[in-house]
């Protein structure tokens, strides 16, 4: 009886954990309950953007499950230096931009002619994107480049900051604001040129 509490309490401790606290203690266990906590916290999220990316319900399972293995496996190289989520996302957003590439060969993706400036103006206010509608919202999406959907689905749905979206983009916060600037840019001229006479 002693045993079945203890294992009971000790069950309910391990769903409070932190993912930092999981990580540590799959890493040094190997118990994949470990592991379990964070594919629940994480495996539907992941699916979420996965079939945002990729438009296609197995195409973002499969993907799903290929980013969570990636995940098992690179678990031990997760620094700490950003929150857990982020380098989640950075590997989901990743790996869909790589299963784009590889699919349509997209040379529009493949270009990456960012001109690094300093201090960027945002000309497109961000209140244009918030008050779209979402029918509307969703065609453009579909309209622009996946890198230019990524980079606004990380900023305005994801609500990451300049600094995580670099962290995971791998460049520079002026860099990843120049991208900001003109996929929004791209954004807009897409919704022009397709509800420009509704309106």
């Amino acid at each position: 009886m002693l045993k079945l509490l203890f294992a009971l309490l000790s069950k309910s401790k391990r769903k409070t954990l932190t993912d930092e606290e999981a990580i540590a203690e799959y890493i040094k266990t190997q118990n994949n309950y470990y592991f379990e906590i964070l594919y629940n916290r994480y495996s539907s999220k992941i699916f979420g953007k996965c079939l945002t990316l990729l438009k296609d319900e197995y195409k973002a399972q499969d993907a799903t499950q290929d980013i969570m293995m990636k995940i098992l496996l690179n678990l031990s190289k997760f620094s700490g230096k950003s929150k857990f989520s982020t380098w989640v996302y950075s590997i989901t957003y990743n790996f869909c931009i790589d299963y784009i590439r590889k699919g349509k060969k997209d040379k529009s993706v493949l270009l990456d002619d960012i001109s690094v400036l300093s201090d960027v103006e945002d000309e497109v206010s961000d209140k244009f994107l918030l008050e779209i509608k979402l029918e509307q919202l969703k065609v453009i999406l579909e309209k622009i480049n996946v890198e230019d959907k990524a980079i606004l689905l990380m900023k305005y749905m994801d609500g990451m900051s300049i600094r995580d979206i670099a962290a995971i983009k791998n460049k520079s916060e002026s860099a990843i604001k120049m991208k900001i600037k003109r996929a929004k840019e791209k954004f807009v001229k897409t919704y022009d040129s397709a509800y420009k006479n509704l309106n």
